[in-house]
């Protein structure tokens, strides 16, 4: 099958008008390309966030829970871009997803649990981490779910911003 797509020396003007205002939100999910249409759709019309901080990479979130063998570089680089986009951008709200038929977990050990439970318990993990270390962002977890050709948004918790009394006792770095 040959491949349509344009040469990337041509130039190309968006017909979309450009807005800078912030929302102060972020999304991090998989870079798994079959979802991205989705994801836009689901965070500007489900969660009406029009403009958002994307951070996408193989597994979303998941590196955040601690698979040292697999993913303890890209912890390091999620660590390093939430911090500044939680500092330079003033976000209050980070959202996390994780999907359905996810290829970074076919090499992760799950002791045994399914790898939507495996999901799960990196999500969790993932928004404690997050909000632990920034007392003023609340931290959303999300799995998408094929079901009839179409994609579904299941809402999976939240981790609410900690007291202003309360002090962080854990690191993002």
């Amino acid at each position: 099958m040959k491949n349509k797509s344009r040469s990337t020396k041509q130039r190309f003007v968006s017909q979309l008008a450009f807005d800078d205002r912030r929302v102060g939100a972020a999304a991090v999910y998989c870079s798994d390309g079959r979802y991205g249409e989705q994801m836009d759709e689901f965070l500007h019309v489900g969660l009406g966030l029009p403009r958002y901080d994307r951070v996408a990479l193989p597994g979303g979130a998941a590196c955040l829970a601690g698979h040292l063998v697999k993913a303890y570089y890209d912890k390091v680089a999620l660590e390093r871009q939430l911090e500044f986009l939680i500092s330079a951008h003033s976000l209050t709200r980070v959202v996390l997803i994780a999907h359905q038929g996810c290829g970074f977990y076919k090499d992760v050990w799950t002791n045994g649990a399914s790898v939507e439970q495996q999901q799960m318990d990196d999500l969790r993990a993932a928004a404690k981490l997050i909000a632990t270390s920034n007392r003023q962002v609340a931290v959303e977890t999300y799995f998408a779910r094929r079901v009839d050709g179409k994609v579904l948004f299941e809402p999976w918790g939240s981790e609410a911003p900690a007291a202003s009394s309360e002090v962080a006792t854990q690191s993002l770095g």
